[in-house]
């Protein structure tokens, strides 16, 4: 009875591990009130970053203490936003992903995120990972040798590995993945080293790879007239590196990009260099350019467009005194 027992408790422990993460739980993440799961970059697709709790407040905070401490034994410094699911923290640095007992601190499981040493002599700009995203049971993760990976959930084996692009040509991945109407997207960095940017949309379940949306415009597309002739475009920067919010009403990504290439050097490149240092708006399904702002033309200053993109329903009485109390 013990060994039944011992193993009763054991599924017990892991079991609300196994269970997978729907649509419908990504959707309520940050909106239902429940301050149990973070399922999201941002706390929610809207990238709000704002928790309900109420009884952490002015009052009682200074009663806050620490209850356990964890290790994630990393070097290089700690950006990622970790995700909260069914009592388990989810984390993910540069050189491994954990998973966490919230409860006890205990790890249950950690994959190393391993890569060729010299990418460190290549990645722009530091050695980071900004999170992972959850779903259907998985964990995803990229990694600065610009290759996205799926974890089971629940042990932390690989499920599937692609490479998204070549990291000696100075492609990498630093920032958090996002999945949406099931599609998993990621950004990627390397503006600096003449790479041409992007966003890709991939089978959550396999790894196939379904589309992918340039940020600087090619021939053929509108915008290409904003560069110079020839190949330009090619070597356009405009990295993706932090991760864009969504609308599922519209299923519309907002994804900033960053400067264009040669940084610091517009006369070299005249033009608006369209469509970095811009908000594109993107199909989640298709990868399908809607609509963009281009809020530097032809930056030469290094003035990345990327920051996170909040999204929120305000009245046009709140908007109205907003804009008279700027005035």
């Amino acid at each position: 009875m013990r060994k039944i027992s011992s193993g009763a408790i054991l599924f017990a422990a892991f079991g609300a591990l196994a269970h997978a993460q729907t649509q419908q739980e990504l959707l309520r993440d940050g909106n239902s009130g429940s301050t149990d799961n973070v399922l999201t970059y941002g706390m929610g697709y809207h990238q709000q970053r704002y928790s309900p709790l109420r009884q952490i407040n002015k009052s009682t905070v200074k009663r806050l203490v620490p209850v356990w401490s964890a290790s994630l034994a990393n070097e290089f410094g700690e950006q990622g936003q970790p995700l909260v699911y069914n009592g388990v923290l989810y984390a993910a640095n540069v050189k491994r992903v954990v998973a966490i007992d919230v409860a006890t601190g205990r790890q249950l499981w950690m994959t190393a995120l391993e890569w060729d040493p010299a990418v460190a002599r290549v990645v722009c700009c530091g050695l980071s990972n900004r999170g992972v995203a959850l779903y259907n049971g998985k964990l995803f993760v990229g990694s600065v040798d610009a290759h996205l990976r799926a974890l089971d959930a629940n042990t932390g084996k690989e499920v599937w590995k692609v490479k998204i692009a070549e990291w000696k040509e100075g492609y990498s991945i630093t920032s958090a993945p996002t999945v949406a109407n099931g599609v998993l997207m990621t950004g990627m960095t390397g503006g600096e080293y003449g790479v041409r940017g992007f966003v890709d949309g991939y089978d959550p379940d396999t790894g196939k790879h379904l589309w992918r949306r340039h940020t600087t415009a090619g021939p053929g597309e509108k915008g290409n007239e904003t560069w110079p002739a020839g190949d330009a475009y090619l070597r356009g920067g405009g990295s993706t590196w932090i991760t864009g919010s969504y609308d599922p009403e519209l299923n519309l990504l907002y994804w900033g990009t960053g400067n264009p290439h040669p940084v610091l050097a517009g006369k070299v490149r005249p033009g608006a260099n369209l469509y970095t240092c811009s908000i594109v708006a993107v199909d989640a399904s298709t990868g399908k350019l809607k609509w963009y702002y281009q809020t530097v033309p032809g930056d030469a200053w290094d003035l990345d467009s990327v920051g996170g993109f909040i999204m929120a329903d305000v009245s046009q009485t709140s908007w109205s005194m907003a804009s008279s109390a700027r005035c």
